[in-house]
């Protein structure tokens, strides 16, 4: 069943100068109910670019993107993002920081307070409920970001190079908590990563995008074999050999 689907989707950036930016052109891609999706590509061709046209946070130069046959127009709680810098406010704790999206729904201040210690429990900070976001590390505060945006229970997960500022112990720490969650979740997931390892291991589908303007260049299978190290560098290598084309043109 068809939970996303991009159709001719086209976006330029006009700007301030006489030469507009063509960042995606003709984007065709359709993503199935609760799949997790990575999306590889060289840097400038667009895959942020698409999962903020998704989210509703840029308008369109061109197509159309539909989420349950419906066309996206703006923003909505049935997609939330995760940001690869976190995007936390410093002036608010943990608990204060999860429970954010629950308030400004409107939510009461028990039931929201009752939920958000239910997703901090959830990404392994309990006991950190109180702390602010400068005295966590970078991972405890990408959990915070995981956390906040699971908390309003989105149906699709849109997440933007989220452990791409890591270390890569906590990397996999977290490219495995990420997976747990999914497991018991069950969210649609798009997911930009400049590591194609990352997106074999995460994913169950992985879309290259060829150098600006971005398209679909291919996609690529990558839902069997992840047990064995060696059937995940084929896979990753397999990508590589795709993408180290893009790469050139760049």
């Amino acid at each position: 069943m068809s939970k996303i689907e991009f159709a001719g989707v086209r976006k330029v950036f006009q700007g301030d100068t006489p030469n507009p930016v063509v960042a995606i052109d003709n984007i065709d891609l359709t993503v199935r109910q609760d799949e997790f999706v990575s999306i590889v590509g060289p840097s400038g061709c667009g895959k942020s670019t698409l999962l903020y046209l998704l989210g509703g946070f840029l308008d369109l130069s061109g197509g159309e993107i539909r989420v349950d046959g419906r066309t996206v127009t703006e923003p909505g709680p049935d997609r939330g993002i995760v940001f690869q810098h976190f995007a936390l406010f410093p002036w608010k704790t943990v608990l204060g920081n999860v429970e954010y999206g629950l308030a400004e729904q409107g939510m009461g201040k028990a039931e929201r307070r009752e939920i958000a210690r239910g997703y901090i429990e959830m990404v392994k900070l309990g006991g950190f409920e109180d702390t602010f976001p400068n005295r966590l590390s970078g991972g405890m505060q990408q959990r915070v970001a995981l956390a906040r945006t699971l908390a309003c229970d989105p149906d699709i997960l849109l997440m933007d190079e989220p452990f791409g500022a890591l270390d890569a112990q906590t990397r996999h720490i977290l490219q495995e908590e990420l997976l747990e969650i999914w497991s018991r979740k069950k969210k649609t997931v798009l997911f930009v990563t400049h590591d194609v390892r990352e997106a074999v291991i995460l994913a169950e589908r992985c879309v290259v995008v060829t150098a600006r303007p971005g398209r679909v260049k291919t996609e690529i299978d990558t839902s069997s074999g992840k047990a064995d190290g060696a059937a995940i560098e084929k896979k990753a290598e397999e990508i590589w050999d795709v993408l180290r084309e893009e790469l050139v043109r760049t």
